[in-house]
């Protein structure tokens, strides 16, 4: 039976910092998220997100700082300017969002960036993670500002490697 559009098919990850559901669809990764418990039902793990969870493993190894993986990015096109500029800060680095908006020629557009920045469906892989306030302080994660703490300190101890 052939696959429909609007399928999505899901995957679980432990992490170190809790359980990680990836949903995607035909064209490329939904969602990456964290979850409070374990799945209640966990079962092959599709072949469309095989790859996804091979790569999310390498990252919390160590063993990967980029990622190869196709996206399905869904939201507006100011949304998907801010996500594409998020996939600009390289591993072990942060940013800010007055700096991303100025990059983007938003110069006052702060807020916004930080609104398009909390709604990025694919956490971790979209390193949402390495913007931080004006002033250098963890500000808003969703999934929770301990986790983003955790993923800053992560990476900026394999990236001294």
């Amino acid at each position: 039976m052939p696959i429909r559009p609007e399928e999505k098919f899901e995957a679980f990850f432990e992490s170190p910092i809790g359980w990680i559901r990836i949903a995607a669809g035909l064209n490329g990764l939904l969602s990456l998220d964290f979850i409070d418990a374990a799945p209640a039902r966990r079962g092959a793990v599709p072949p469309g997100l095989k790859k996804a969870l091979n790569q999310i493993g390498e990252y919390f190894q160590g063993r990967r700082r980029t990622f190869d993986l196709e996206l399905d990015l869904r939201g507006t096109e100011f949304q998907r300017r801010v996500w594409r500029e998020l996939l600009k800060i390289p591993f072990g680095e942060t940013s800010s969002y007055g700096k991303i908006a100025a990059t983007m020629g938003e110069g006052g557009w702060a807020r916004a960036v930080g609104g398009a920045n909390h709604r990025n469906p694919v956490s971790i892989i979209v390193p949402c993670h390495r913007v931080l306030g004006a002033d250098g302080s963890l500000t808003g994660y969703g999934g929770g500002l301990w986790r983003k703490k955790w993923l800053l300190e992560h990476e900026r101890l394999k990236s001294l490697k």
